[in-house]
């Protein structure tokens, strides 16, 4: 039937990576499973939604080759105390799988292996080549953006935008919009791609710190990116993305260069009180050389002073203080620059050098 020995170790490690692709909210009981194979001294965990599919291989010592599907939770949750212990899985006629370990074993009833469904095989050859940093990187500035409603599903993903050198991504939700740029080593096509944002948190945690590059594969309906002996698999999102070039303002009468941190904190501060206020509001008063920035709420006020660069008009503008917070907070760049035109456009937020990533901000209506 199956009968495989491992580390408690590596196998609480896979299952931890893989186990985020199962669903919890179905009505298939199946996908709250993890699918295990044994053979060639490998045993594979093999998690998914139907959307998203994350596959983990380990090294193992397979008396016995087999498959079978267990459920998901509750293995990672026994398995993740075992790290310490050397592990026999074990099948047995009746569908159990027998978890034996030092002088105890627990015996696990599984599900028809049958009735997992099959994991999209990428076999094309096009790709695109990318540093695994700079497309982390890339992930983290762009996904907080993506939209968490149903009413249009093509916005719950990024639009990676694969040129002859660069991918761009970006992502909307309605109310603010996230773009980066990065340069890339090489393509075998120059696509547009709508990527579930789930499944690009997933890759981006699975992407290490290192400059070497990775490779994204494309494939009709799908991507996957591989990296050590794990994989992840998506299926990309129909539709059209909306034409964000035509959002995205040019021309601006205010410009303030601002250091970011201090930015930052000043909003901390100011969004203990606006968050009890209904719209989280948070006043820009930009005057001179100072950003003047308040938060009115029945517990209080508050008034934070920022010394600033301005180049153009004074003015007065209110934001969500959540919305700028998110994207300062993945801004890599010591001063940004934030571009305005009146008090009912949008902001637009970018490094003060550089043009490689940028946000923009759609304002509050001004209740002070």
């Amino acid at each position: 039937m199956m009968k495989v020995f491992c580390q408690g170790l590596d196998l609480s490690d896979a299952i931890l990576k893989v186990i985020k692709a199962s669903s919890t909210r179905t009505t298939n009981p199946i996908l709250e499973g993890v699918k295990i194979i044994a053979e060639d001294n490998t045993i594979t965990l093999i998690a998914t939604d139907g959307e998203l599919a994350i596959e983990k291989r380990i090294v193992a010592d397979v008396k016995v080759e087999g498959e079978t599907v267990i459920p998901g939770k509750f293995f990672s949750e026994y398995v993740r105390k075992l790290a310490t212990e050397q592990i026999e899985l074990t099948l047995n006629e009746k569908n159990q799988l027998k978890i034996k370990y030092t002088d105890s074993e627990v015996f696990i009833q599984c599900m028809n292996v049958l009735e997992f469904p099959n994991i999209q095989k990428i076999e094309s050859k096009e790709y695109f080549e990318i540093k695994k940093t700079d497309l982390k990187d890339i992930i983290q500035k762009t996904i907080f953006s993506v939209s968490l409603e149903d009413t249009r599903p093509v916005l719950k993903g990024c639009l990676f935008e694969v040129s002859e050198n660069k991918l761009t991504s970006v992502a909307l939700d309605g109310y603010r919009l996230a773009l980066a740029e990065k340069p890339i080593k090489s393509t075998t096509a120059k696509v547009n791609l709508i990527i579930p944002g789930r499944s690009l948190n997933e890759m981006s945690k699975l992407l290490d710190e290192s400059s070497e590059t990775v490779k994204v594969y494309m494939q009709k309906n799908y991507v996957m990116l591989e990296q050590d002996s794990t994989k992840i698999t998506t299926r990309l999102l129909d539709g059209e993305f909306i034409n964000y070039k035509q959002i995205i303002p040019n021309n601006f009468t205010s410009t303030v260069t601002v250091n970011r941190l201090q930015l930052e904190d000043a909003l901390e501060r100011a969004s203990i009180l606006a968050r009890v206020s209904n719209d989280n509001s948070v006043k820009f008063n930009i005057k001179d050389n100072t950003l003047n920035l308040q938060a009115r709420s029945e517990i209080g006020n508050v008034d934070e002073n920022l010394t600033i660069v301005l180049n153009g008009n004074d003015l007065s503008i209110s934001f969500d203080a959540r919305f700028f917070k998110e994207c300062l907070r993945v801004s890599s760049d010591e001063f940004l620059k934030l571009c305005f035109t009146t008090s009912i456009n949008p902001c637009i937020v970018k490094p003060n050098e550089g043009n490689d990533y940028l946000f923009l901000i759609l304002p509050l209506k001004q209740l002070y």
